[in-house]
């Protein structure tokens, strides 16, 4: 039987569609987090806390609340931080501290052909970055990176995201929220395990080979080459 076609195309976004390396951007954006709840804070330990438990999200299967509300509850238990404490504190962040992060994003000019290629042949795109920060920061670099001004039919966050990638259920969240069948979408990332996870669920996936993050895993892409190999490829689907 032949395969529907693909009329949606997810995105992973850093090292994806952004030159970013996470390992330095997580702990500059956490610090500047800790800085922003209190300056007195032990930065140091916000970090450590932080990563360790978003490491534990991103294999969670309990879907009964946001990530948003995880890290909330977390900051609580961990750090004796209340939630509007953690509140103001990323308010203060992004008045403050945020475009210090711009640096660490290095445009890739051939994303924006990307997206504008999407849009003119009719695809609509999720913008599928795993959902471990609030929407400011999401935005922030989709706007860092020329690319904060397309029409996206989702854009996943922690607020409104109740798994991570590789978790299928991410995946299934998305497919359900936008009401596509995963035969009809297309991921594309540059995590061999986190978006190549994809094909769990029967979506369609295309490994972007320039900055690979290879966690050994057994997920075989379907398609793989560079960012001009999938841009060219966009345009025969």
């Amino acid at each position: 039987m032949k395969k529907p076609p693909i009329t949606t195309i997810l995105f992973d976004l850093d090292g994806t569609l952004l030159n970013v390396d996470m390992y330095q951007f997580v702990p500059s954006y956490l610090t500047g987090l800790a800085r922003s709840i209190d300056e007195k804070m032990d930065s140091e330990h916000f970090v450590e806390v932080m990563i360790e438990r978003t490491m534990e999200r991103l294999r969670s299967d309990d879907g009964s609340r946001t990530n948003e509300q995880f890290f909330l509850e977390i900051a609580w238990s961990d750090l004796n931080i209340n939630a509007a404490q953690f509140n103001a504190g990323l308010t203060t962040f992004y008045r403050d501290y945020l475009y210090e992060l711009q640096p660490l994003i290095i445009k890739l000019p051939l994303a924006r052909q990307l997206m504008q290629r999407c849009m003119e042949l009719g695809f609509e795109v999720v913008i599928a970055t795993n959902p471990v920060f609030p929407r400011p920061v999401v935005d922030a670099r989709l706007n860092w990176g020329g690319l904060g001004d397309f029409d996206y039919r989702l854009i996943t966050s922690f607020e409104n995201s109740c798994y991570c990638k590789p978790n299928p259920n991410y995946f299934k969240a998305i497919l359900s929220e936008i009401d596509r069948s995963p035969e009809s979408c297309l991921m594309v990332g540059n995590d061999t395990e986190h978006d190549m996870s994809a094909s769990a669920v029967g979506i369609t996936t295309f490994l972007v080979d320039a900055w690979v993050i290879d966690r050994g895993w057994n997920f075989v892409p379907d398609y793989r080459g560079s960012h001009l190999d999938l841009y060219r490829f966009i345009g025969q689907l």
